[in-house]
């Protein structure tokens, strides 16, 4: 069988022009960026705000295991799969970060028949959307010290400065280092980077429509405090105008195709664990303005990418989705049933009847919590048994919820037919109100709570000495009514990744609350989460290599 690189290489792409004419994008709306790549103006929202939005579609999945669930897959096959029955469909994705792609994760295009193209060149540099993320983050970065360099005039406390630099790479080494000062006045803090992708400026790009808003967030962004204890902004230090203007394009969503020709806006990336998970609202918007049906994905699991494109995406956004797939595999299922991972292509129904717990969590919480009918896609691998197979499907099925067989890594938009058939099927009539998990009124410690009770079905939340603290200058400072954006381990309900499956009754340690008043919510960091990742021993980029013609390989 052939692999997804091989896969990727022999497809036929269709010149752009022809998949902006696919989507229904005008051509003075698209500037492409090479032959297999566009940017799409975002004056195009402006004059389709009249259209009528289509049917936007959610997809999620269980909580990940080593052993894969295929949700970016699932995503790129079910919008193929409706344009097969007929469907007018546009995709929108996140934009893969090169952190997990030399890392361990690889990239997020997709896999076998079931891609969006060109594979290499939107997992590594694409539009080079992330670098001016990173280079608007640093330079405000610059800005602060330089202004403290200058005089101080804001009289900005060295040591509470919030604001830290990033780059779009796991390096662990940078997560701690000393910024020294030799100028008059000279000074020395403690600081540190962040994976772009963490950064609160990546979620205001995901986050804003426009030049205006992009500027807006950004001046209210809070970088630092002054010594008497006052919050200090971008906007004091007048730098949102540059930090947009490094922006330009990157605001504007990019456009590409699956192998079968589906258009695909890929537009911003933030991760799922740290942030909130979603590719942008203006990608989003376009493709339900776009398509008969949007579908996108959120990332990790539906405690994390679901919970956050409800709670934050769509009450920010005002979006309204009308139904959710939420993906399985039976290899991860017996994992999270205490299969070993050697163990995962032999058939073992016990384990996997201990692990539908979590897929059953998940779709309770998407169903009970969220207020959204939801179809289970169980991700076909090769050594799944019809024994295995029909088990998942009996208990979804038992719990009022299909499941259906996906195969669209094997056979494309041809794997995905029943899938699709089911998805519309959910989607009659108007979209539900969406359903959150708390109110946002209340103070952040009862949301905090609410979420992890309701949601991740802890019995309960401890605050660091750190985090009361924290908790208390956010709520003087006004903000405590924004949504709370939860970094926790992708792989447990809980904050500690060996509690698989479905557990209860755990208990949620926060060590520190942020606010991102700028991207519009507060990020409360709970476990051992980390904003800036590592490499594993032997990282994804070993494998990655370039011939004397340019051709990539290993990037998967």
């Amino acid at each position: 069988m052939k692999s997804d690189v091989e896969i990727a290489h022999d497809a036929k792409m269709m010149d752009m022009d022809s998949v902006a004419e696919i989507a229904g994008i005008p051509s003075e709306y698209c500037e492409l960026y090479g032959k297999n790549k566009a940017k799409v103006g975002l004056g195009l929202l402006d004059e389709l705000r009249n259209r009528p939005d289509g049917k936007l579609i959610l997809v999620t999945a269980i909580t990940p295991t080593p052993a894969g669930e295929g949700k970016t897959t699932t995503t790129i096959g079910l919008g193929d799969a409706l344009r097969r029955i007929g469907r007018r469909a546009v995709i929108a994705l996140r934009e893969p970060s090169l952190g997990p792609v030399f890392g361990v994760k690889g990239g997020a295009a997709g896999g076998g028949y079931s891609q969006v193209v060109p594979m290499e060149e939107i997992n590594l540099h694409f539009t080079g959307d992330f670098h001016a993320v990173g280079a608007a983050d640093n330079l405000l970065a610059a800005m602060i010290d330089n202004h403290i360099y200058q005089g101080n005039e804001l009289n900005i406390d060295p040591a509470a400065i919030t604001w830290r630099r990033c780059v779009d790479m796991n390096d662990r080494q940078l997560r701690h280092i000393t910024s020294i000062s030799n100028g008059p006045g000279g000074f020395s803090r403690g600081d540190g980077f962040e994976i772009t992708v963490a950064s609160e400026l990546m979620a205001i790009l995901c986050l804003s429509s426009s030049i205006r808003e992009l500027k807006e967030r950004i001046a209210r962004i809070i970088v630092a405090v002054t010594f008497d204890g006052r919050p200090v902004t971008a906007g004091d230090l007048k730098a949102q105008g540059a930090m947009a203007a490094l922006l330009k394009e990157a605001v504007n969503p990019n456009l590409v195709q699956t192998l079968e020709h589906t258009p695909v806006l890929i537009h911003g990336g933030p991760f799922a664990n740290i942030a909130h998970g979603c590719n942008s609202l203006s990608a989003t918007r376009l493709a339900l303005k776009l398509g008969d049906f949007a579908v996108t994905e959120a990332g990790f699991g539906a405690d994390l990418g679901a919970e956050k494109f409800i709670d934050i995406k769509c009450r920010i956004g005002g979006l309204r989705p009308s139904a959710a797939v939420v993906v399985a595999t039976v290899r991860a299922l017996k994992m999270h049933g205490g299969a070993a991972k050697s163990e995962l292509g032999v058939e073992n129904i016990d384990a996997l009847r201990r692990g539908m717990a979590n897929l059953l969590r998940h779709l309770s919480n998407i169903r009970d919590v969220f207020g959204l009918p939801a179809v289970a896609a169980i991700n076909r691998f090769p050594t799944d048994t019809a024994d295995e197979l029909e088990l998942v499907k009996a208990a979804c099925e038992k719990n009022g919820v299909c499941a259906v067989v996906s195969d669209v890594w094997a056979h494309g938009g041809a794997g995905g037919v029943e899938l699709a058939e089911k998805v519309v099927e959910l989607c009659g009539g108007e979209p539900p109100e969406p359903g959150f998990a708390y109110d946002v009124n209340d103070g952040v410690a009862v949301k905090l709570e609410t979420l992890v009770r309701r949601v991740y079905r802890g019995s309960g939340v401890d605050f660091s000495a750190e985090a009361e603290r924290d908790i208390n200058r956010i709520e003087k400072l006004g903000l405590g009514g924004l949504p709370v954006c939860v970094a926790k381990t992708p792989y447990s309900f809980s904050d500690d990744r060996n509690l698989i499956g479905a557990p209860e009754g755990f208990t949620v340690h926060f060590n520190s609350v942020r606010v991102s008043a700028g991207a519009g919510f507060i990020v409360a960091l709970a476990g051992n989460i980390m904003t800036m990742p590592g490499l594993p021993k032997h990282p994804a980029a070993e494998r990655i290599d370039i011939d004397d013609n340019g051709v990539i390989t290993g990037v998967c």
